[in-house]
């Protein structure tokens, strides 16, 4: 093999490392007893709640992590898709989505497992869907999404569960819609998402909040460019799920070292989707239901991810 092309290719091999070897493993869980696509996914005290349907499912699904078993909770007040949802203080937290078709609502609800009832809380300041939802310091962070319409919205807004009262934030840099938004390390992380509702119009953004500052930065851009992606936090990294643009739903799954500001791939999701969400537990990464086509298909696929499995194959 002559000399440049040997160089050629171990160069080629050393810029991506990543693909030659991803690490982690996959296992099956037990399936959702219902389909669900556009959901939002929170847990709480070792179970994830199910909240929203793209084709209208009000009732709510339960899982219990630890017994990988499935039940039902008291059905959401009324059908929503691409609403936001976080799990804080023994409840369940419900921010805007869409009714009525795309009508962005600013409602906002707790759910209390123990009476097994959803209760109003005070509203969203800018009515919205699509956004991230995340946990900072006992208080909830509601960024970007869309309005009716599907327009996008930089809103940044924050809610207090003991008070029950909400206060602004610095806006979004970059106004999107389906991104991944996890708090980790005393900030929180922007990744992804899409143009006014467009799957065409997939972004490699990726933004850090400082609350110290109440500013946003510029992180290493999300290596593929996505949408409708599942996220958690796992050790140091925010590790971005599937997605989907208007062609394909993928299977990639990279993940966000903040404090070294790296991005590194791992084994890949076995059944791409969108429309789903993820949750932490015990050291693994479980993703919820799900559509398996770009759209408004539906699942009720469960797949958990172990980043001490041994590499993968593809």
């Amino acid at each position: 093999m002559p000399r440049t092309v040997a160089l050629l290719i171990a160069g080629t091999l050393l810029a991506s490392p990543a693909a030659a070897h991803e690490v982690g493993a996959w296992a099956g869980a037990s399936t959702a007893p219902a389909e669900r696509s556009e959901v939002a996914v929170a847990a709480v005290d070792g179970k994830a709640y199910v909240v929203g349907d793209y084709n209208g499912e009000t009732e709510l699904l339960i899982y219990d992590l630890a017994g990988d078993s499935w039940s039902r909770g008291a059905p959401f007040p009324y059908p929503v898709h691409h609403t936001m949802a976080v799990g804080q203080g023994g409840l369940i937290y419900v921010f805007g989505g869409y009714v009525n078709g795309w009508e962005a609502t600013d409602k906002a609800w707790a759910y209390d497992p123990k009476t097994n009832a959803w209760t109003p809380r005070a509203p969203l300041p800018t009515a919205r869907a699509a956004g991230g939802a995340t946990l900072l310091d006992g208080r909830i962070h509601v960024v970007g999404g869309s309005i009716s319409g599907r327009k996008n919205n930089p809103a940044h807004e924050v809610y207090d569960p003991a008070t029950d009262r909400w206060t602004k934030a610095a806006p979004l840099p970059t106004p999107r819609d389906h991104l991944a938004v996890q708090a980790l390390g005393g900030k929180i992380v922007a990744v992804g998402g899409r143009v006014d509702g467009s799957s065409a119009q997939n972004l490699t953004a990726n933004q850090v909040y400082d609350p110290a500052k109440d500013a946003w930065s510029e992180a290493a851009p999300l290596p593929t460019a996505r949408s409708g992606t599942a996220s958690a936090v796992l050790g140091q990294d925010v590790y971005v799920i599937g997605g989907e643009s208007n062609q394909k739903t993928y299977d990639e799954v990279e993940a966000f070292d903040l404090p070294k500001n790296f991005w590194r791939s791992l084994a890949r999701l076995p059944t791409a989707r969108h429309g789903f969400g993820a949750v932490t537990y015990d050291g693994r990464i479980y993703t919820i239901v799900g559509s398996p086509k770009p759209g408004g298909f539906k699942s009720g696929t469960v797949e958990v991810f172990d980043p001490k499995g041994g590499p993968a194959t593809r």
